[in-house]
């Protein structure tokens, strides 16, 4: 009998990744098993409504060291939920599913919407996310390549570049 971790992609404890039904071409993840929910740095999160449906805009800036680059994202909001942090503190936020593109492959994830600008990695994605899928090495990182660390355009001047993703317009 084939092993089922066979079938899964090795992956180290940090990666790059896309979420391109954001719009989101790279993202530096920090690949955490000990948390259950996956998140997602986010922030002026405003809910709206459109055609009925309940839906969510929030901006992004996917590179930490880039104050220039903001990304404007929307997405269908999929559930709320109160979330506790890794300081046991307890939030409330929106849930959205997306698709996520790692090593080659994709699925559709759930991610919470929070502002992570204190933490080193923009998206933390949690066991739930990489249930059945992934396999982490803790000792190794990037191990599905560094090819997304050049998806933006290089430095700009003076002014933010909002990019929106075409889900959004």
């Amino acid at each position: 009998m084939e092993h089922l971790a066979d079938k899964r992609l090795i992956v180290g404890w940090r990666e790059w990744v896309a979420l391109p039904g954001l719009g989101i071409p790279a993202l530096k993840a920090k690949i955490d098993t000990g948390a259950r929910t996956s998140a997602l740095h986010a922030y002026t999160v405003e809910p709206f409504t459109e055609a009925g449906s309940a839906r969510v805009r929030f901006s992004i800036r996917p590179m930490r060291k880039r104050k220039d680059l903001e990304l404007l994202c929307e997405a269908d909001v999929y559930d709320r939920r109160v979330v506790s942090d890794s300081g046991g503190h307890r939030e409330e936020r929106y849930i959205i599913r997306t698709p996520l593109s790692i090593g080659g492959r994709q699925w559709d994830i759930e991610l919470s919407l929070t502002n992570r600008d204190t933490m080193l990695f923009r998206m933390l994605l949690g066991r739930t996310a990489m249930s059945n899928r992934l396999v982490v090495d803790p000792e190794r990182s990037y191990c599905t390549g560094k090819s997304l660390r050049h998806a933006y355009p290089k430095k700009q001047r003076a002014e933010v570049k909002r990019y929106t993703n075409p889900g959004a317009e």
